[in-house]
C-alpha cells in the first residue's frame, strides 16, 4: 500500500513538472505579435517634391484656446541642477535618491531636453523636462512627453 502511495505521488510530481514548462513557440508568437504592433504604429516616411508654384495660398492662422481646467500641483522647490524654473513645469520623474534623478536628467539631455532637477521640502528630487511661462505650452509639452513618460504631470511654481 505504501509503495502505491509513493508511486502515485511521484507520478503527480512528474506530471506537474512537465506541464509547467513554457514552450518556445509561445515566446515566438509573443515576439511576432509585438513586432507586428511596432511596425503598424510606425508612420511611413513620405517624401515630397517641391515644385515652384505660380499662386500663393492664403496663410491660415491657428488660434489656441487657453487651457483653464488642467490640474497642476503647487510645491515650493529648491533648484538642485539646471538653469531655473519658470511658472509651469513638466515633471517626468520623482525620486528619493539623487543619483536616480541625475540618471533620468542625463537621459533627457541626450534627447535634447533642458532637463533640471529640483528638490521639494520632503526631500523628493523632481526631474523636470521642460519649463514654461504659460500653461498652454506646459500642457502641450506634457502631452508630448506622456508617450514616453505616462505619469508626467504639471507643476506650478
Amino acid at each position: 500500500m505504501k509503495n502505491y502511495l509513493v508511486l502515485g505521488a511521484a507520478v503527480c510530481v512528474a506530471i506537474t513538472m512537465v506541464s509547467c514548462k513554457s514552450s518556445e513557440s509561445a515566446y515566438k508568437k509573443a515576439y511576432e505579435k509585438a513586432k507586428q504592433q511596432q511596425t503598424t504604429t510606425e508612420a511611413p516616411v513620405q517624401s515630397t517634391v517641391v515644385t515652384p508654384a505660380t499662386t500663393v495660398a492664403p496663410v491660415q492662422t491657428v488660434t489656441t484656446t487657453p487651457v483653464t481646467n488642467e490640474s497642476t500641483r503647487t510645491e515650493s522647490l529648491t533648484l538642485v541642477s539646471g538653469s531655473g524654473l519658470k511658472a509651469f513645469s513638466v515633471v517626468v520623474g520623482s525620486f528619493g535618491i539623487k543619483a536616480n534623478a541625475e540618471n533620468l536628467q542625463q537621459r533627457l539631455a541626450a534627447q535634447g531636453y533642458a532637463a533640471q532637477i529640483a528638490m521639494n521640502p520632503q526631500g523628493m528630487y523632481r526631474v523636470i523636462a521642460s519649463s514654461f511661462d504659460d500653461l498652454n505650452g506646459a500642457v502641450q509639452s506634457r502631452n508630448t512627453l506622456r508617450s514616453q513618460f505616462p505619469d508626467a504631470w504639471l507643476l506650478r511654481k
